[in-house]
């Protein structure tokens, strides 16, 4: 018998929208989804090592635990957000050691697949079912709930947990077998890396123009050259806009590296993304480490010299054509 099937069997039956949901990790991510799943009215448990991340969950209306074993005694499901393989790791050990079986917990970090795995098969010891759902969205979209999930793992479970993906997100996939989900994670955090760099030479050209980046979001985002990060970004990349992080530049390095190992482990060629890595690099030589990674901006500018001449801020005409006979 597969794991696969092992695991699926292993999830208990559930009512049909459940309402004890913990969330293992209220950071940027975790604290958002957390506020919109009680909107949606849910009791929501949550866990963080921060004392101030508790805080701020308690104040917002929500239920805090002691640690990661104590809030899988408490509810139906769980949510984790989690920063980094070690925590993921560590937090399976504790959840595994609760005596939660039949347990289902949606893992929506953005880690390498193989550790993903090695806490599932711990967790699969101990009855408890970890699905792959990493999202697509920044930390101001999960406030919005303007989230996609892609979900992979045990149909079954996967189910169990639409509901609750319902509560704080916009769109939500079956990918299927575990592990799918962070194959298309990291194809659409390729395109956001690339998108957000070219969103900053548009926006940085239209400045030295004199339009404002606000200005030009409005009138470029429903064109054909528009994207979601020009939407999302754009407009952190006015006034220093950068310094309010819905993803800071420091934990985007990890995303990157998980695109390039995976790039590199299938033969593909990805001179756009290429480009895109010593400006994410720059970013943080310049102290942009916590910021959001619009200020990408930021480097962008300081690469560059400041107009000059008579045709300075204000577009070149395009040559004429010659008429022809």
């Amino acid at each position: 018998m597969s794991t696969k099937t092992k695991v699926a069997d292993l999830a208990k039956p559930l009512p049909a929208a459940p309402l004890r949901v913990g969330v293992l990790g209220l950071g940027i991510m975790g604290s958002a989804m957390a506020g919109n799943l009680m909107k949606a009215g849910f009791t929501v448990f949550g866990f963080d090592p921060v004392a101030a991340a508790r805080a701020r969950h308690r104040a917002a209306g929500g239920r805090v635990c002691a640690d990661p074993a104590a809030l899988a005694r408490e509810v139906d499901v769980m949510i984790s957000s989690l920063p980094s393989a070690a925590a993921l790791q560590d937090c399976a050990r504790q959840l595994a050691g609760a005596g939660a079986k039949g347990l289902v917990i949606a893992e929506t970090s953005t880690l390498d697949i193989e550790d993903k795995r090695a806490a599932r098969d711990v967790l699969a010891r101990a009855g408890v079912v970890l699905l792959d759902c990493p999202l697509s969205g920044t930390g101001a979209q999960a406030a919005r709930k303007d989230l996609t999930v892609y979900a992979s793992g045990p149909a079954r479970a996967i189910r169990r947990m639409q509901p609750v993906f319902e509560g704080f997100s916009r769109e939500q996939f079956n990918l299927g077998a575990f592990g799918n989900g962070m194959k298309m994670k990291l194809m659409a955090n390729l395109l956001v890396a690339i998108h957000n760099v070219s969103t900053a030479e548009a926006l940085l050209l239209g400045q030295r123009w004199g339009i404002r980046p606000s200005d030009a979001v409005k009138v470029l985002a429903g064109g054909a050259g528009g994207s979601r990060m020009l939407q999302v970004r754009g407009p952190l990349m006015e006034n220093e806009g950068w310094k309010d992080a819905t993803m800071k530049i420091g934990v985007w390095q990890k995303d990157m590296k998980l695109i390039g190992d995976a790039l590199r482990a299938n033969g593909v060629p990805a001179p756009l993304f290429a480009a895109t890595v010593p400006l994410y690099d720059a970013a943080m030589g310049l102290g942009h480490g916590l910021h959001d990674t619009a200020a990408v901006f930021d480097v962008l500018a300081k690469m560059s010299s400041p107009p000059s001449g008579p045709t300075a801020g204000a577009p070149r005409k395009a040559p004429r054509r010659k008429a022809t006979s």
